[in-house]
């Protein structure tokens, strides 16, 4: 049976991680609030923006701009992967990295080539780790981070499609739906697809519908706006990331805060259970002393 100084080592030990646990629990905590203010502020121009940008690519030839263009016989494909920078976020990385995974399993299978660009430590290191290409990592970048980094991305993408090095994008990111509940979305960004919105299918069977008056031309519009579309939907992912980050870290932290109760909890037990062991013994020995000197 252990000795007394080993749990006590232990209970001492564990009540260590356990302030460590809390404290990074209230980090993310603090830090998921600004996070959610952001992505609550950016998503209706995000939505907005796709919903008036459907309307205006139905309305010219696909072949009005490079982006609308979908290229014949398409040999690369490339996944634009969003991840964290740290771990301690429970399986929120594991699961962006598996989708990731097998969607570049889906499009090797059919005899495409797939390439990589990283935004997030965790998702560069594990590409790293396999066959496939990357073309930019970014790494250490997440925590703090502008419309820059998705300006960057996004022109590394539109003119890869337009020099035809590339002829499919997707974009991976976590999308943060409550403090609970992180979902791994896979968005197809290029060519680019414009599909119908809850909004315009109720709006379809109602028989109501949005109509936009545009000036100048759709073409020129589009020449300006189909660039910005890619760079708004990277920045969304990004940021739908890091929140979901900070709330998939605030719950893991959550539930090891809970583990170090119980763990304390049965420790403090095995050591009153040894301590009384000890104690039984010990006077087990004195009543057996009394008893030889009585004979």
């Amino acid at each position: 049976m252990a000795a007394l100084k080993d749990i006590r080592l232990k209970i001492v030990g564990v009540r260590k991680t356990k302030q460590i646990t809390k404290a990074m629990n209230m980090v993310a905590s603090a830090k998921l609030r600004g996070a959610q203010a952001r992505i609550e502020c950016f998503r209706p121009y995000a939505a907005k923006f796709r919903d008036m940008l459907g309307d205006l690519a139905g309305k010219v030839e696909s072949g009005a701009h490079p982006l609308l263009t979908v290229h014949d016989e398409p040999k690369v494909c490339v996944i634009v992967l969003v991840t964290s920078d740290r771990g301690l976020c429970g399986s929120f990385n594991a699961n962006l990295i598996a989708a990731a995974n097998r969607l570049a399993q889906e499009k090797s299978r059919i005899g495409m080539t797939v390439k990589f660009i990283c935004a997030g430590k965790k998702g560069r290191d594990f590409v790293r780790k396999t066959k496939y290409e990357i073309l930019l990592g970014y790494g250490d970048k997440m925590g703090h981070f502008d419309f820059t980094l998705a300006h960057e991305v996004g022109m590394e993408v539109i003119n890869g499609y337009q020099e035809l090095s590339m002829d499919e994008v997707y974009l991976i990111y976590g999308e943060f739906v409550t403090i609970a509940k992180q979902v791994p979305v896979t968005l197809p960004l290029l060519p680019l697809q414009t599909p119908e919105t809850p909004a315009e299918s109720e709006a379809a069977a109602s028989g109501a519908r949005s109509e936009y008056l545009y000036e100048p031309q759709e073409e020129a519009l589009l020449a300006e706006l189909l660039p910005r579309y890619v760079k708004v939907q990277i920045y969304r992912g990004m940021l739908d990331t890091s929140c979901s980050e900070h709330a998939a870290r605030m719950a893991a932290m959550d539930n090891a805060t809970r583990n170090c109760d119980d763990m304390i909890l049965s420790l403090t037990r095995l050591f009153n259970k040894v301590r009384q062991a000890s104690i039984t013994s010990d006077l087990m020995d004195i009543v057996g002393g009394a008893e030889a000197l009585k004979g």
